[in-house]
C-alpha cells in the first residue's frame, strides 16, 4: 500500500514539477508570479484532446497510435508556446517598469480571462480523453506501475535534466542566468533582455504543455478550471523548493506530490487539495526561502 502511494505520488509530483519550473523561471528573471501559468497547462490539456480528435478524424490514429501521440504533443507544445509568448507581450511587457502590484493584477486578470475564454469556446462540460492507450504495466504483489506512469516519470525526468543542461551549458541559458542576477548589467554586456524573457516564457509554457498532455492521458478528463488548482499547487511546489531555483522546483514538486498522495491515502481523500495549502502556510512561516532557496539582499 505504501509503495503504491509512493508511485502515485511520484507520478503526480513529476507533473507538479514541470508546471513549477515555469513559475520559478519567470520569477527568477522578472520577480513576477505568473498566476496565468496554470491556465497554460489547462490549455495544453485541451489542445491534447482537440488535436487527437482531429487526427482520429483523419484516420491517422488507427494507423499509428505512437506517431499520432507524437504529433499531438508537438502541436500542444507549439500552441502553448504561442499562448505563453502572447501573455508576455500583451500582459507583462507593457508593465515591466510599473510597480510590482500592477503585473501581479495583470497576471490574475489573464488567468480569469483564459478560464472564461476556454469555457466559452469549448463549453463548461468536461472533455474526455478517449481510451486508446494500451493497458498493462509492471506488478509486484499488490503494487502496480502502469506503462503510462513509467512514461510520465521518465519523460518528466528527461525534460528536467535537459532543462538543467540547457541553463548550464548553452549560450541562451547563460544569458538567462545573467539576466536573473542583474538585468541592467546583462543589457550592458550585450544581452538582449527582451529575447531572454520571451525565451523564458516559451520554455515554461512548453513544459506546462507537456504536463497538460500527460494529465489528459492519465486522468482522462479535462475542464476549464483545472489550471487554477494545479497552478496553485505548482506555485506551492516552487515555494517549497525555493522559488527562483530550478532544482528546488523539481524537489518541491516531487515532495508535494508524494505528500498529497500519502495524505489522501492515510488521512482523507476529501481534503487532498488542502494539503498543498497547509504545506504552503508552513513553509512561509518556518522557511520562507524554501528548502533550497538562499536568502538574498533586496534589490534597490
Amino acid at each position: 500500500m505504501l509503495l503504491q502511494q509512493l508511485i502515485n505520488g511520484l507520478t503526480l509530483g513529476a507533473v507538479y514539477a514541470l508546471i513549477a519550473l515555469g513559475y520559478t523561471m519567470v520569477y527568477g528573471i522578472l520577480e513576477l508570479i505568473n498566476f496565468a501559468h496554470g491556465e497554460i497547462y489547462m490549455v495544453g490539456a485541451y489542445m491534447t484532446i482537440i488535436s487527437l480528435s482531429l487526427l482520429t478524424a483523419t484516420g491517422l490514429t488507427a494507423k499509428s497510435l505512437i506517431l499520432s501521440l507524437c504529433i499531438v504533443m508537438i502541436l500542444t507544445m507549439m500552441s502553448c508556446a504561442a499562448y505563453g509568448l502572447t501573455l508576455e507581450r500583451v500582459a507583462y511587457r507593457p508593465l515591466r517598469s510599473a510597480p510590482r502590484l500592477a503585473p501581479l493584477i495583470s497576471a490574475i486578470g489573464m488567468s480569469i480571462f483564459l478560464q472564461n475564454y476556454v469555457m466559452l469556446t469549448q463549453g463548461s462540460a468536461d472533455k474526455v480523453f478517449p481510451h486508446i492507450l494500451p493497458a498493462g504495466g509492471l506488478s509486484l504483489g499488490n503494487t502496480s506501475l502502469t506503462y503510462l506512469q513509467i512514461f510520465i516519470m521518465t519523460t518528466s525526468m528527461f525534460l528536467m535534466i535537459s532543462l538543467h543542461a540547457f541553463i548550464r551549458k548553452t549560450r541562451l541559458g547563460k544569458a538567462m542566468r545573467a539576466t536573473a542576477q542583474d538585468k541592467k548589467m546583462a543589457s550592458l554586456v550585450g544581452i538582449n533582455i527582451d529575447n531572454v524573457i520571451m525565451a523564458t516564457f516559451i520554455i515554461g509554457s512548453v513544459l506546462a504543455a507537456v504536463a497538460g498532455f500527460m494529465v489528459a492521458m492519465y486522468y482522462g478528463l479535462v475542464n476549464f478550471y483545472m489550471g487554477y488548482v494545479a497552478g496553485i499547487k505548482a506555485f506551492t511546489a516552487a515555494v517549497l523548493g525555493g522559488i527562483g531555483n530550478i532544482q528546488g522546483a523539481v524537489l518541491g514538486g516531487i515532495l508535494l506530490g508524494v505528500l498529497e498522495s500519502l495524505g489522501a491515502a492515510y488521512i482523507s481523500s476529501e481534503y487532498k487539495d488542502a494539503f498543498a495549502f497547509i504545506v504552503l502556510i508552513l513553509i512561509l512561516i518556518f522557511k520562507p526561502n524554501g528548502l533550497l532557496g538562499e536568502r538574498v539582499p533586496e534589490k534597490v
